[in-house]
């Protein structure tokens, strides 16, 4: 119960976390910025994660039915926090420092690493049932 729990406040908490960035968001495209910071790529990005916050938090009632929500959460935060070393690891080469370097990789490898350790445990379907055909919404 009480690693359900630590779940649930993981996930309102990275949830939250993911929906203020449409503020960010909404002032990045109200301003132009990536226009004019040549930066076209952070928009998307923060769309990306804008839309996973709402969902993040729609998991929290129910954490064990949301399993793959929670799971696409964790390993996009884990892929973002390496591709971001790999990023840094080249700016150093060419004696650049990324302006997040290493923030970014550390808040986004936690993420991860805690949706992971706290993802609930896969549902066992009974021996010898049926696979359902699935069912679609009903009108």
């Amino acid at each position: 119960m009480k690693r359900e729990r630590a779940l649930q406040v993981v996930l309102v908490v990275v949830g939250l976390f993911y929906c203020f960035w449409g503020y960010l968001l909404f002032d990045d495209l109200w301003h132009a910025r990536w226009l004019t910071e040549h930066n076209d790529v952070m928009p998307m990005f923060l769309s990306l994660n804008t839309a996973l916050g709402p969902c993040l938090l729609l998991a929290v009632k129910q954490p064990s039915r949301h399993r793959l929500m929670i799971g696409y959460g964790a390993w996009s935060s884990l892929a973002h926090g390496f591709t971001m070393t790999i990023m840094s690891a080249q700016a150093a080469a060419h004696g650049i420092h990324r302006r997040d370097s290493p923030q970014d990789i550390v808040i986004f490898v936690a993420i991860g690493v805690a949706l992971l350790a706290l993802l609930p445990a896969k549902q066992a379907s009974p021996a010898g049932a049926p696979i359902s055909e699935p069912r679609f919404a009903e009108r």
